[in-house]
């Protein structure tokens, strides 16, 4: 294959028919609309090579992955994807890999009704650098937002916890090596799904909300923060993902707890909302599980299965500028 430009890169592998109603990419802008009595809701995200994903990582899950994370921030504000666009920075163009990368961000922009509107790319001397910035909309005054919730209110949580933190660990070589258990969980690293249709039918039920991405400690502490409030948490019935079973207690508390790159659902809703609340999961076949309360008083205790705290772990979650 002849070396290509980044017109023909643009054109190529990022250049889909924009919907109808929709400028996509070929223009120096895209266009879209947002009905009548909605506001738009927008979130950007960042994934460099070395930082955020290994150089060798599938280029398919990828794509799949950098647009993933940035759904998982709409899940959080209940609002329903209208559109993406991408600025891609790569030290040199290598057909095959765009193919595969392309692909995963295409499949799953299809999937999530987020069509790929737009975006630009360039040159960068050292790195892959993948910058998403995803639009969605959600009914004024309606968005799930992390100050909202309320004393009373039941703490639930999408999916399941810790996964992506254990098979980092063993990436990482800061375990031996288990083969069996990273092929259980090399998927939830690399390939992420958050709640993106479930997540909608939340507003007018749920109060407040918040994706998983920097570790369960962490990012619930921004909703107690903002809403001005604590929570009791039971261990127990924190859904941990099975490969977690067997392992030290130590390190399940610490990938349960604190382990980021999960991309699910945190939200608040009071106790009159349960069975809409599991209904509604059964219907989008989420695993939903209500795992404490909010409660009056500031701070965030998380308890064993006789009542008493847990010692939490001292890092409570991933920050880019800790030490």
């Amino acid at each position: 294959m002849a070396a290509l430009n980044e017109f023909d890169v643009i054109q190529t592998f990022f250049h889909r028919a924009a919907p109808e109603g929709y400028v996509g990419v070929g223009d120096d802008c895209a266009l879209f609309s947002v009905r009548p009595g909605y506001q738009l809701a927008v979130s950007t995200d960042t994934l460099i090579e070395g930082q955020h994903f290994f150089s060798d990582v599938d280029p398919y899950d990828l794509g799949h992955k950098s647009l993933a994370v940035s759904l998982s921030d709409l899940c959080a504000m209940g609002a329903e994807p209208k559109g993406c666009v991408l600025a891609l920075a790569l030290p040199q163009v290598d057909p095959q890999w765009l193919q595969a990368f392309s692909s995963g961000l295409h499949a799953l922009a299809a999937q999530s009704n987020c069509p790929l509107i737009g975006g630009d790319t360039t040159r960068h001397p050292y790195a892959v650098t993948i910058t998403l910035t995803i639009f969605g909309e959600v009914p004024i005054t309606q968005a799930l937002r992390r100050d909202l919730a309320r004393a009373g209110d039941d703490i639930w949580i999408t999916g399941t916890l810790g996964a992506a933190d254990l098979a980092l660990r063993y990436l990482t070589q800061r375990l031996p090596m288990d083969a069996e258990r990273l092929e259980q969980t090399r998927s939830a690293l690399e390939r992420p799904l958050p709640p993106y249709a479930f997540a909608p039918h939340l507003l007018g039920h749920a109060h407040a909300a918040i994706d998983i991405s920097d570790g369960f400690l962490q990012d619930l502490s921004h909703i107690l923060t903002a809403s001005h409030c604590g929570a009791q948490v039971s261990w127990a019935d924190l859904p941990m993902h099975p490969a977690l079973r067997g392992v030290a207690p130590a390190l399940q508390q610490a990938a349960v707890l604190a382990g980021g790159d999960v991309f699910e659902l945190c939200f608040t809703a009071p106790p009159t909302e349960r069975a809409y609340l599991l209904d509604l999961a059964a219907q989008h076949q989420i695993r939903l599980t209500r795992i404490g309360t909010v409660v009056p008083e500031s701070g965030l205790v998380v308890v064993d299965a006789s009542g008493h705290a847990l010692n939490l772990p001292a890092q409570g979650g991933f920050d880019h500028f800790s030490a």
